[in-house]
């Protein structure tokens, strides 16, 4: 494996409820599951990396954390093992060094230990945070406008790096398989 998806969570995967500590809140967005097939069957690296500062905050714990994502992956059809990796970063924004989006180091760390090549390598997530985790990274990234609505500045911004936009995530795996050779 020298390529991979690093996706976010909340407003990717799931449907974005502020601070989600409840996983019987937890709406899967449509599409996402044979989404997630299809990106490990095609051979990627599969890791996602959600920011948690509601852990700092102390709006929830980090078993909270985990049982969303428990759940999430319960409703998916998924074995708890089926990323590679998961980052939750508990730190509020304001915390240097840590692995809060928009900083790499998860990605870096992810990149090292699994010998990836960056430029093989995609983020994807509704935020810009996130492209910005996958361009602080040298890897390529995307936004899917499942999440927080994408104004015309951040298309903008997006168009100008190389971000590319897609509508969800069936979207984006059906343009990554289409270039996969690329």
């Amino acid at each position: 494996m020298n390529r991979a998806v690093f996706l976010d969570r909340d407003g990717t995967l799931i449907k974005d409820a502020h601070y989600l500590k409840d996983p019987e809140q937890i709406e899967i967005i449509e599409g996402v599951g044979c989404s997630l097939d299809a990106i490990k069957k095609s051979g990627f690296g599969i890791f996602m990396h959600t920011n948690q500062s509601g852990i700092t905050r102390g709006y929830y714990g980090w078993e909270d954390v985990r049982a969303c994502n428990h759940r999430m992956l319960q409703m998916l059809n998924l074995p708890e093992d089926f990323f590679d990796q998961v980052c939750i970063a508990p730190e509020d924004r304001f915390v240097p060094g840590g692995l809060r989006k928009p900083s790499p180091k998860f990605e870096l760390e992810m990149i090292s230990r699994y010998d990836l090549m960056p430029r093989r390598c995609w983020m994807v997530g509704d935020k810009w945070i996130d492209a910005e985790t996958g361009l602080n990274a040298g890897m390529r990234a995307a936004l899917v406008q499942t999440g927080k609505p994408l104004d015309d500045d951040l298309l903008d911004r997006a168009a100008s790096l190389s971000v590319e936009v897609f509508t969800g995530l069936e979207q984006f795996v059906g343009h990554l398989l289409e270039t996969i050779d690329e």
